[in-house]
């Protein structure tokens, strides 16, 4: 047996570089229950107050995912959304697509108190509180569950920069959705799941504008519905429900593309005789498919790039380095 013993540790730096090539081995050291020996309060105590935020707040729900979202597109899910400026760098914060828009930084605040609080110590980092509070604002608000990968590290800077590259745009044709996705390693059906993050939560009037007063490929009487509250002219700021019941995590988001409902030209564009219209379709009936779906995609978001092992660092306060 020990005469094999060369051969099998051959093999398993074998299947190790074909891991490498395939593009998996930064998932790798993540795993579900990462916390389980350091700090077994660490995921209850989250749900407990990311439940307790929702129910003051509804719409929370839909922030908090955002958040997770708009971290993982830069540079990878490593909680640099969440740093504030510095001289070495801008914060993400700033970035055109976050300013005046993403929120649930105290609630991200708290969870890190509370966190620290029960394990003692501060061993969660801010990157993994923000995915696994995403998976409990989507349960709260009665959408699926899945397990989040955890051990993610924080990093020790932000880039407004590439916030303003690699975010995606509510003015995008799908060519462009589809590259912006593909460029962060997810698909064109990942595309259309994690869009169903719209199914909850709210968009600004600066947001569909042009959509309600230009376009052609809307419904009549929707378009006249969301003039009455977004003007022409002024109201930039004014809010609109992404769908009608925009604090459930329900299919209704799909159901309004196939009526040429979509409130955003990036949220129709999926619906609008390309390839993602039969997906559309599908998920518009079927919210198991879309349940398994979105969990799946979420998954695959949360893994992207993640810092592990020594690099990054756990930091004690979300919104600066140590």
């Amino acid at each position: 047996m020990v005469k094999h013993g060369g051969g099998f540790y051959l093999l398993q730096l074998h299947v190790l570089s074909l891991c490498i090539a395939a593009g998996t081995a930064w998932s790798a050291t993540l795993s579900a229950d990462f916390y389980e020996k350091t700090c077994p309060n660490a995921l209850p105590t989250i749900k407990r107050v990311v439940v307790d935020a929702v129910k003051q707040e509804p719409r929370m729900g839909a922030s908090l995912l955002r958040l997770h979202f708009h971290d993982c597109f830069v540079n990878g899910c490593d909680a640099s959304i969440l740093l504030d400026s510095t001289s070495s760098f801008d914060s993400e914060k700033d970035a055109v697509p976050n300013k005046n828009s993403v929120r649930g930084f105290s609630v991200i605040d708290r969870i890190k108190s509370e966190v620290d609080k029960a394990c003692g110590s501060p061993v969660v980092s801010c990157a993994d509180i923000l995915a696994v509070a995403a998976r409990d604002s989507v349960v709260a608000l009665g959408g699926p569950t899945w397990k989040v990968q955890l051990g993610r590290r924080d990093s020790t800077s932000a880039s407004k920069s590439q916030a303003e590259a690699d975010l995606p745009s509510p003015f995008m044709d799908l060519s462009e959705l589809k590259s912006n996705f593909k460029k962060q390693g997810l698909s064109t059906k990942d595309l259309v799941a994690l869009s169903g993050g719209h199914v909850i939560g709210v968009a600004r009037c600066v947001t569909f504008k042009n959509r309600i007063y230009n376009e052609t490929n809307i419904d009549s009487v929707f378009a006249r519905e969301r003039r009455s509250t977004c003007p022409a002219n002024g109201g930039d700021g004014n809010l609109a429900p992404l769908d009608q019941t925009a604090n459930t995590f329900d299919t209704r988001y799909f159901s309004n593309l196939v009526k040429r409902r979509g409130l955003l030209h990036s949220d129709q564009v999926l619906y609008n005789g390309g390839e993602t219209d039969s997906l559309v379709k599908k998920y518009s009936t079927n919210s198991g498919a879309f349940g398994q779906d979105f969990a799946n995609s979420m998954i695959k978001m949360g893994n992207m790039k993640p810092l592990t092992g020594k690099k990054g660092q756990i930091r004690v306060d979300c919104k600066r380095v140590n």
